[in-house]
């Protein structure tokens, strides 16, 4: 059967209760939410501790309020979520999905690292579990045939190819285009996939610059000044990291030093520049950075209830894509609950491979997957780093801002 987060007879017939109890009181909405047990238990897996910790508590804070957002939207379901953490290792996710299957879990979430997600992927499949990926874009994750996986998030051609038709969007907005661009690249499973991606599509795509080098690296670096010096060297007129949060602060911090001011850090699909602590760590330098990446969408009602619920329990703390894929991750957990009307594995499997839900946080059209399990229909948003928050800027139609390129110098008054 297909489902739609609106459809239920249930939920229909609250909605405008709903919309009230958004607006209510937070004691009264937190009650609500913590009112009923638990109808299924979903195992979070996460990378808390360790090089991505900083990400992967990002993510779990969209997991902490899923219950209240779930009440907030009349969503009758509670989650139990239990937490457990991968120390960004991989051996450590399959030994963690293991103990969460051992602990009754219905279902698996998580793991934002690909290396990560693959791991528990197999021990899913082993034991005949549904793993759905929060985040994660190795293709492998939907291309090796598992039926207790499906993914939430866009592969690495799916990154890719959004990026770079956003790429001649903002080429073209802004009546400049670089001439030459070079790529660097974390060598983990995210950035090898996203290299070969590269390598395989980029003759293909149509690119109005010529890409000169390619230079990957350890995720774990803690020196990239002479990754950076090589880039230079080739006097691209733009530079395309495919980073995380670490590396991503050791790069521009190394641009700054080297005095290398490209014409855009524009990124082909990826994180590090959109994060809390890059913003914070790199301050000015950080701003005008370019991600090419899935957002939150502000029109969204679910949005604005996940942000409100978001603030209010974390006022310090970024919501961004980390927490919205995690928290759709759990909604998706949730219907599935809803359409199954089981936590037997095979029942919830089943209603996962037929879910259809209209109304979420991430642009793009209903979540739903094909036949590997692989969600086509989310779209990518160019986010531009202004006064130290992510904004959108393109589509134009989604833009909250408007587009600056080139990039302002290091040391230009309007970099503030």
């Amino acid at each position: 059967m297909t489902s739609n987060i609106r459809f239920t007879r249930r939920s229909f017939g609250r909605a405008a209760a709903g919309a009230a109890l958004i607006g209510a009181p937070l004691p009264l909405r937190f009650a609500s939410a913590q009112s009923a047990p638990a109808n299924v238990k979903v195992a979070l897996i996460l990378p808390t501790s360790g090089v991505q910790a900083q990400i992967g508590q990002a993510c779990r804070r969209g997991a902490d309020v899923a219950n209240d957002v779930l009440a907030d939207m009349k969503i009758p379901v509670k989650l139990d979520i239990v937490n457990y953490d991968t120390e960004t290792k991989p051996d450590v996710a399959r030994t963690q999905a293991e103990k969460a299957i051992d602990g009754g879990a219905h279902m698996l979430v998580g793991a934002f690292d690909s290396g990560q997600s693959i791991a528990i992927a197999q021990v899913a499949e082993q034991r005949g579990i549904p793993f759905i990926v929060n985040i994660a874009a190795a293709p492998q994750l939907t291309e090796q045939g598992y039926k207790f996986v499906v993914r939430n998030f866009p592969t690495a051609p799916m990154l890719i190819t959004g990026a770079f038709d956003l790429h001649k969007q903002i080429f073209k907005a802004s009546g400049t285009t670089p001439k030459t661009a070079v790529m660097m690249s974390i060598n983990d499973t995210f950035g090898t996939s996203m290299v070969a991606g590269i390598k395989a599509m980029f003759p293909k795509l149509g690119m109005p610059y010529e890409l000169v080098d390619i230079i990957t690296y350890d995720p774990a670096a803690k020196d990239l000044s002479v990754e950076v010096a090589k880039a230079k060297a080739t006097k691209a007129e733009m530079l395309m990291p495919v980073s995380r949060l670490n590396d991503a602060k050791l790069l521009v911090q190394e641009l700054v030093k080297q005095r290398w001011e490209p014409m855009a850090i524009m990124n082909p699909g990826s994180p590090g520049l959109y994060e809390q602590d890059f913003l914070k760590t790199m301050g000015k330098y950080g701003d005008f950075a370019i991600s090419n990446v899935p957002w939150l969408d502000p029109k969204s009602a679910m949005t604005q209830a996940l942000e409100k619920r978001h603030l209010a329990k974390y006022p310090n703390d970024q919501l961004d894509i980390n927490g919205g894929f995690t928290f759709e991750a759990l909604l998706v957990a949730a219907q599935a609950f809803l359409d199954a009307k089981s936590t037997k594995a095979d029942a919830l499997m089943d209603a996962l491979r037929k879910i259809k839900i209209d109304q979420h946080v991430i642009i793009g059209g209903p979540i739903q997957f094909d036949a590997k399990g692989q969600n086509v229909n989310i779209k990518a948003s160019a986010i531009q780093n202004l006064k130290r928050k992510p904004t959108v800027v393109m589509p134009e139609e989604s833009a909250a801002a408007k587009l600056v390129f080139p990039a302002p110098g290091w040391n230009d008054p309007r970099r503030t």
